[in-house]
């Protein structure tokens, strides 16, 4: 089983590498993905600390930061409305 779970990641990883260089993307995705994880990172943070609505704390976690990453800033006011709504 973890042969398998290996191989497939061997074989996902070149496909994922064929695809950047035969495109011609090069790296510059990289950056735009890297600059967005740290905004939303950011906004996150900025919603904790910024005192506006006491009671909401939004964890930093690969999830809550992937969130906001595809989603932007509705992505923020998403999370918070989900703390608000079910805690």
């Amino acid at each position: 089983m973890r042969v398998a779970a290996i191989g497939v990641l061997i074989v996902s990883v070149v496909l994922l590498l064929v695809i950047v260089f035969r495109k011609k993307l090069g790296w510059a995705w990289l950056t735009i993905f890297g600059t967005h994880l740290i905004l939303a990172a950011l906004g996150i943070y900025i919603v904790n600390f910024s005192g506006v609505i006491t009671e909401v704390r939004i964890p930093l976690n690969p999830a809550t930061i992937g969130a906001v990453t595809v989603l932007g800033l509705p992505g923020v006011l998403m999370l918070m409305g989900l703390k608000i709504t079910l805690f």
